[in-house]
């Protein structure tokens, strides 16, 4: 499984940056648009894709950390970065965005979340009616 953000290694992004066309990179932190170490929620979601969106609109390359995130949900990366794919070709995504400090477990959890978000923008009706099934088959037990 393979995402369009390539995570740094790394605590020292800005003073030590690892790929030299991310020098003048925006750098957004969840930590700090947010405003504490849990990103659960939704709107706070919102927040952050706003942040992007308009760094990618002027063509701006953006280091996303996740330094000081305690805990994440997919409902918040879909808002944040899934929906970033119904807004931008993937391509430019793929070339326009890192992440750093982000745990193991937090970059599956934000693959699946690409991935799903692929799925979706492919064929919205399949996607829903796949959930749809999924559901009704919940209600029979």
């Amino acid at each position: 499984m393979t995402t369009y953000l390539e995570p740094i290694e790394g605590q020292l992004l800005l003073s030590n940056p690892y790929d030299a066309a991310y020098m003048d990179a925006t750098i957004l932190s969840l930590y700090e648009i947010v405003g504490k170490p849990l990103c659960v929620a939704s709107d706070d979601g919102q927040k952050v894709y706003d942040q992007i969106a308009a760094a990618l609109r002027v063509g701006r390359k953006i280091v996303l950390s996740f330094h000081d995130v305690a805990f994440l949900t997919a409902a918040f990366l879909h808002t944040a970065i899934g929906q970033l794919y119904g807004s931008f070709p993937e391509e430019d995504i793929r070339a326009n965005i890192q992440v750093t400090d982000i745990e193991p477990d937090d970059l599956v959890l934000l693959e699946r979340v690409v991935d799903s978000a692929k799925a979706y923008l492919e064929d919205p009706g399949r996607f829903r009616e796949t959930i749809r099934n999924v559901l009704e088959e919940e209600d029979d037990f």
